[in-house]
């Protein structure tokens, strides 16, 4: 003899009772009884997940119906752990659709009710938090217990119905609940970026919106946060909706021409036409502008590429050490020590930093390696947005003879391989100053005037006019650590002056673009601008289209005319699970 728990019911069945077994249901003939009623939520059997409870009227037999497994599609409710795994004070369960109220009952109980109390008609109150035990659903065991917060839609951030369990965040813990929420068969995991997705598919979001937020998860310098914040809060959507909006106006203005062109003689129609072509000029210089940007919006999305380059033994990697303030790099005497590009991400002056330290540039090398190495730093500068030449003091400094004042006290002889690179927001950095003062003669200030003076000199002509910035130009000794602080205040200066950024800066002044696709649908919008722009009248009809297609390029971007199932995926996907 054993007992069944099956919803209020509690039956007894005899081991030698007849078992009947058919394709869609169970049947078991069975000695009941009335027993105190339970949670239809809390069946001892796993078949029960999927089944449904019939009995006759006579009481004489009960039926266990299998239901079909519900398909993810139907499956619209689902779960995720919305803060990071592992253990600490507080983690987020988060649960959004349609029948997150149906979670609150299987999932939660008051803390002074009893393991068996009826929960069917229990409602969560919106907007409240409770104090609730987490409980799992099958056997009415107590898991954890937390805070429950239930948002009623539309008024949530997927639009849906949420449910949130504030648990203890630690491993066993997270693992129970996240087995028995995966025990309601109407319930399925999040995929990564789910929650985010609902919110902008009801509304909530519009794309550009939903790129801010992940960009403000991602954020890890205060330049990206700032930038983060102005996207999430909608001002760079703003923007966008007006350049699509005076589109719209040119194209109401092409399509009444359209309609009531004949009426118009033919000198009024071409200024009709030419004050269309001026608007849309307008358009397009407003979106140029913004194109060109020097890509800064990317760079401070994804980091400003630092390169460090420089002849062997200067101290580059003496210098990357210094940045990233722990022993990264192995340094010693020896000519060719880093053979590959080493990176670090860092954050200087608030702003976020790709740091590549490079090997020594030399040809008369026939260590095969050391060439790849060299081949690698090369395209490493050349790709760098900023890069700093680092150089060893002793190495180029030379000291003219007293008698020939014209070209000061001080001369530099920049390597080869140094003057082959040089390209704009390249810096210089002059290392082992501790050891050439007494040479020089000179210290402190008179010593860094000498030597920016004589760098002048030493640089190529069109290099002077267009190449290296070398007012940003810096002595200092990594070894004592003197001129660093001067050093570090003056690189965050030059990384600042690269992307045009301030902390003051408003949110009129922060970039409009800071993904590629936007820059693609821009570009995009600005050649079907042009394209307008060449029709004559007799063609004003294909015109019109020209300018469809560039509102339909702007409106992209904020997702307005996306039905790209790929471009949605792909934005989606790197998001976390809980978000």
């Amino acid at each position: 003899m054993f007992w069944l728990d099956i919803g209020p019911w509690r039956c007894r069945t005899s081991r030698t009772s007849p078992l009947a077994v058919s394709p869609s249901s169970l049947y078991f003939n069975i000695i009941f009884q009335k027993f105190m009623p339970l949670s239809s939520a809390s069946l001892l059997s796993p078949v029960a997940s999927s089944t449904s409870l019939h009995i006759d009227q006579d009481h004489s037999e009960v039926i266990l119906t299998r239901t079909p497994i519900l398909s993810d599609a139907q499956r619209r409710t689902i779960y995720a752990l919305s803060t990071p795994p592992g253990k600490g004070g507080i983690a987020v369960v988060r649960v959004s659709g349609p029948d997150a109220i149906r979670v609150y009952r299987a999932v939660t109980r008051t803390v002074r009710s009893s393991a068996h109390s009826m929960r069917e008609e229990e409602m969560p109150a919106p907007w409240v938090a409770e104090y609730r035990e987490i409980i799992d659903p099958w056997t009415g065991e107590k898991l954890d217990d937390g805070i429950v917060l239930f948002f009623k839609g539309p008024k949530s951030f997927t639009t849906e119905d949420t449910l949130e369990l504030q648990v203890h965040s630690g491993r066993a813990v997270l693992t129970a609940i996240l087995t028995a929420l995966s025990r309601l068969h109407f319930c399925r995991p999040a995929e990564p970026g789910e929650f985010t997705r609902r919110a902008f598919e009801g509304g909530r979001l519009d794309l550009t919106q939903v790129e801010g937020l992940r960009d403000l998860i991602e954020a890890e310098t205060e330049a990206q946060r700032k930038i983060a914040v102005n996207w999430v809060r909608g001002t760079q959507k703003a923007k966008f909706e007006s350049l699509r909006a005076k589109i719209l106006d040119c194209l109401m203005y092409v399509e009444g021409f359209i309609d009531f062109g004949e009426d118009v003689d033919e000198l009024g129609q071409e200024g009709m036409l030419e004050n269309a072509r001026t608007r849309a000029q307008e358009i397009i210089d407003t979106i140029n502008s913004h194109l060109r940007d020097n890509r800064r919006g990317e760079i401070l999305r994804a980091g400003i590429s630092l390169a460090i380059f420089g002849p062997p033994n200067a101290g580059k990697s003496s210098l990357f050490n210094f940045l990233a303030e722990r022993d990264v790099a192995i340094t010693s005497p020896i000519p060719g020590t880093t053979r590959d590009v080493l990176t670090l991400t860092l954050d200087i002056g608030g702003l976020p930093v790709v740091l590549n330290d490079t090997a020594g540039m030399r040809k008369l090398t026939d260590d095969t390696i050391e060439k790849i190495g060299v081949e690698r730093a090369v395209g490493v500068v050349e790709r760098s947005d900023v890069s700093i030449c680092v150089l060893s003091l002793e190495e180029v400094i030379s000291v003219v003879p007293s008698s020939n004042r014209r070209s000061g006290r001080i001369m530099l002889t920049l390597p080869a391989d140094v003057l082959a690179h040089l390209k704009p927001h390249m810096t210089f950095l002059f290392n082992k100053a501790d050891l050439t003062r007494e040479v020089a003669g000179l210290s402190g200030e008179s010593l860094e005037h000498e030597i920016r003076d004589a760098l002048m000199r030493a640089l190529p002509v069109p290099a002077q006019q267009k190449g290296p910035n070398v007012a940003h130009m810096w002595t200092v000794s990594l070894r004592t650590g003197e001129g660093t602080v001067e050093f570090l205040d003056g690189l965050a200066c030059v990384l600042r002056e690269r992307v045009a950024y301030s902390e003051s800066m408003s949110a009129e002044d922060a970039p409009l673009i800071t993904q590629a696709r936007h820059r693609d649908y821009l570009q995009s919008a600005v050649k079907f601008l042009e394209e307008f722009q060449e029709f004559p009248l007799s063609q004003i009809d294909i015109a019109a289209e020209s300018l469809r297609y560039a509102a339909r390029a702007i409106g992209s971007v904020s997702g307005v005319d996306v039905s790209t199932e790929e471009v949605l995926g792909a934005i989606f996907s790197s998001f976390c699970v809980g978000k």
